[in-house]
């Protein structure tokens, strides 16, 4: 990662003399290195609280000369995140093409904060739908697409199919010609309750035959756009969705900036399990997305820096990137391996 461990020497001396001088007992064990991010692994020594060491993160930023420094407790140790200076991109492309194998509707993210691929399998029981969130710049819709692209570049047409709902018409444009995709790209609120309606229908149609194939991943862009716009139609029917689409096979995956109680809130918390969270703006607003107290979500560093949130823990990713180049490429790749 051209990372040289002279650097990494330093730093963990540098944690481990401030760690002194503020008589906290404790040593740097180890670490780990990946595109985005140095991680310091420190083990606390006997009768030493969590809290006095979490409580130090202005500190170890001032002495690592970093704008931001993210610790948190994770398995049974303490982990100090330091950003690299010059992160170097992840592209999903050769991610994609260094996977061996993957088990249906499954989804690569990126990297986890121990350099490996990140995989979400969507039809799993503790994921169902996802939530992306971050704010302007944070790479939410980025990440959203380069999701899409590896359902696609994963699984063949015949075993997933993805309706996109596009407001804005920014964010899935280039995804439309994807032979998984039906119907194009929805855009106005008039197709996108259209689009919503026709799925309940096919939901309680599928209920009905016992089916659940093919996986039908229901893309959303702009949640909160949407939802001013579509009126209590496109809630009730995403609502529906939310809560009875896992049976029939139908998985929603829905992107918003605006993290508010009024948005996550209800049957929307409860019928998204999984959250996808970039930068944001606060601690109110990272509490908001991430359902979780002290998640850190406020000191991400935007540009597809990650939070996968499940079951209250949270793993830090680097998002992978696919450039709109690449995009066309996804879309002739998986078109060639329709005709072959």
């Amino acid at each position: 990662m051209n990372i040289d461990q002279k650097t990494l020497n330093q730093q963990a001396n540098q944690i481990e003399r401030l760690l002194w001088r503020c008589k906290v007992a404790a040593r740097v064990v180890g670490g780990t290195v990946t595109s985005r991010l140095i991680t310091h692994r420190v083990v606390l020594g006997p009768g030493v609280k969590v809290n006095k060491i979490l409580a130090l993160t202005e500190e170890f930023a001032l002495t690592l000369h970093c704008a931001d420094v993210r610790v948190y407790r994770k398995q049974g140790m303490i982990h100090i995140e330091v950003p690299r200076p010059a992160p170097g991109p992840v592209r999903l492309l050769p991610l994609c093409e260094a996977l061996e194998d993957a088990p249906p509707a499954t989804a690569l993210l990126g990297i986890d904060e121990a350099g490996l691929p990140l995989l979400l399998r969507i039809t799993a029981p503790d994921v169902v739908h996802v939530l992306v969130v971050g704010a302007t710049g944070s790479g939410k819709t980025a990440l959203a697409r380069t999701l899409l692209a590896s359902l696609a570049l994963l699984n063949t047409p015949e075993t997933l199919r993805m309706v996109l709902i596009d407001p804005k018409q920014r964010g899935f444009v280039d995804l439309q010609a994807l032979p998984h995709v039906e119907g194009g790209v929805a855009h106005s609120p008039a197709e996108a309750v259209h689009r919503l309606g026709a799925l309940v229908s096919e939901m309680e149609r599928r209920d009905k035959a016992g089916l659940s194939r093919p996986t039908l991943i229901v893309a959303v862009d702009e949640l909160a756009d949407l939802l001013q716009t579509g009126g209590r139609a496109v809630e009730a029917y995403l609502t529906r969705l939310a809560q009875r689409g896992r049976e029939a096979g139908i998985h929603l995956v829905a992107c918003s900036q605006k993290p508010t109680a009024a948005l996550i809130g209800g049957a929307m918390k409860a019928n998204f399990p999984v959250r996808l969270v970039g930068a944001v703006a606060g601690r109110d607003e990272a509490r908001y997305a991430t359902g979780v107290k002290e998640s850190g979500a406020e000191k991400l560093a935007g540009k597809g820096d990650f939070l996968l949130v499940a079951k209250g823990e949270t793993i830090r990713f680097q998002a992978a990137w696919l450039s709109g180049d690449e995009c066309s490429r996804v879309v002739q790749q998986t078109m060639q391996g329709q005709r072959a």
